[in-house]
Formats: C-alpha cells, structure tokens, sequence
C-alpha cells in the first residue's frame, strides 16, 4: 500500500463522499469546504450510505487552499461551472509528484486544467453514483460508487494505464469504493455522456425525477432516441460504445431510487448548469467531426433559455 496524501476540491455530495471513504479507510485527506466550513470543522461529516452510516467527528477542514499542505493527489470534485476558480486554487497544493484527478462530467475540463498544472499531472475520471448533500456535513449516498480514472493526453488519446492511477486504485479500494483503469479516457466520458445528457437535461426541461421519466412511455422513448445520438456523436470521435449499452443504461435507470438529478438539483437552488460541459463541449466536438445531432441540439438550447430565465439574466 502506498501512502498517497489526498486533498479534496468540492466536498458535498460527490467529494465529500469518496474523501470520507478514503479517511475512514485510514489515509490522510485533507478538505476544502466553503459554506459547510465552520460546521464540519466543529462537527465533521455525516456519511448515511447503503453501505453501511458513519460520522468522522473530525476531518482537516480549511476554507483556503494556501492553508492546506501539499498533496500527493488533489481530487476535484467541483461542478464544472466553478472551474474558473481552479487556476488560483490549485497552485499551492501542488509538489514535484502531485496528479489532479478531475472526478467531474462532461467533457473539455482536462484540457483547461493541464494549462494550468501541466498536461503530465492530469487524470480524468467519472463516476457512476447517487449521492446527495441533504445538510451542512451530511451526505446521503443512495446507490453506486463505481470511479472510472483514465491518463489525459492531448486530444483524449488513449495512452497507457499509469503506476500513479494503479496506487490511486489500490487506496480507494482500501476504502471500500470500485475503480476501473482505463486507457480510453475520453470513450469513458462517452459512455457517461449516455446517461447524462437524457437524464439531466429531461429532469429540468420535464421537471421530473428519474422514475418519472421512466414511468412514461413517451419520454422513455425520448431518453432512447437521445442516448442514439449521443453513441453516434461518440462514434463521429472515434469512440466506439456498442448500441447494447443503450439498454443497460435503461436498465440500471429502472433500478435506481427516485432520483433527482445534480442538474435539476442546482436548476431548483437557482445555480448555474453544467450545460456546457455536459452538452455544449460535446456538441461541439461532434459539429467539428461533420455531424449534427437534433435533439441534443435542441435540449442543449432549451436549457440555455431556462438556465439564464432561472438566474434573471435575461
């Protein structure tokens, strides 16, 4: 086992989870916290999952990177609209060694974080998960954990399985969590993008939770002609996902609790979307390769019209 030290950039519902996993499992991680600061310093974090309920009385909170030790691997976990803020929070946690390990959606967040750390530090991942933050240090964990890592190169292009990511896997399956190595980075941000972009962008369009939109035999044939074309944007990037997967996706969506999804989530708090990293950078890469997809076209511009309603921008 080696000795990683992790920090953790945006602890709710996703790194929050995965960061306490990691502590609990005895390894040294180190938080950052915004409004749940002052809380969890005092009273640390709450995990209910369904693999069993802990509290970490005390956890290493800070509300400033500057204050926080050097780290051996930073785990961002923010929403991809807090990227900006990324090139001044990352500096001072980085030594000879450090990876940034972008457990985040959508696609086009690497390539903007190797400008600001180096291209050689930088690992995607996704993660299949249902967790939600329900109060100050509280996380509730529904279902799933399964994390995807695989090495950024330029222009997504597979590359070989890294000893850093195989220490990475070792520590988090320590905790408890599964991990798959990959050599194809950008056919796993794909292959989540199946889920992704029906579900997040149906959730806020339909105002509907998962079962909802499962429930009905029309938006159930929605979801299937959206998850189509997004293996044939995946296909126009030379990332081959076999049309079976279609139905595991629907699958695993009949399975799942009600669900209210991290974009319906931020829609009903009045926060900005991921839509550009979700559906904008994708659409893009595919409209570079010559080919047009309708329907995500026209969910990405009817989220765009109530992201900006939602916010009073327009």
């Amino acid at each position: 086992m080696s000795n990683n030290t992790y920090a953790i950039i945006g602890s709710g519902a996703l790194g929050g989870f995965y960061g306490a996993k990691l502590q609990k499992a005895g390894i040294e991680v180190h938080f950052l916290l915004r409004s749940d600061y002052q809380h969890v310093q005092e009273n640390g974090l709450i995990i209910e999952s369904k693999d069993g309920d802990f509290t970490l009385p005390k956890v290493n909170a800070y509300n400033d990177t500057k204050k926080m030790p050097k780290c051996d691997v930073i785990l961002v976990a923010l929403k991809t609209t807090q990227n900006y803020l990324l090139p001044e929070l990352l500096p001072p946690l980085v030594k000879e060694n450090t990876v940034v390990l972008l457990l985040q959606n959508g696609l086009g967040a690497e390539p903007e974080i190797a400008k600001v750390v180096g291209e050689e530090r930088v690992i995607g991942g996704v993660c299949n998960i249902a967790s939600n933050k329900i109060g100050f240090g509280h996380i509730r964990h529904l279902d799933y954990s399964l994390i995807r890592i695989g090495k950024y190169v330029t222009n997504y292009q597979p590359t070989a399985i890294t000893d850093k990511m195989k220490e990475i896997a070792q520590e988090v399956e320590s905790a408890g969590v599964p991990i798959n190595l990959t050599e194809d980075l950008l056919r796993e941000r794909w292959k989540k993008l199946v889920w992704n972009i029906p579900y997040n962008s149906l959730s806020v369009i339909l105002n509907s939770r998962t079962d909802e939109i499962m429930g009905d035999t029309n938006t159930r044939i929605l979801v299937t002609e959206i998850m189509q074309e997004v293996l044939e944007g995946a296909k126009s990037c030379q990332s081959q996902i076999p049309d079976s997967y279609i139905q595991k996706m629907l699958d695993h969506t009949d399975k799942l609790r009600p669900y209210l999804t991290s974009m319906k989530i931020d829609y009903d708090k009045g926060r900005p979307l991921e839509i550009e990293a979700i559906i904008g950078n994708p659409l893009r890469m595919v409209n570079k390769a010559g080919v047009n997809l309708p329907k995500i076209a026209m969910l990405y511009q009817q989220l765009k019209f109530l992201d900006a309603r939602n916010r009073q921008d327009i």
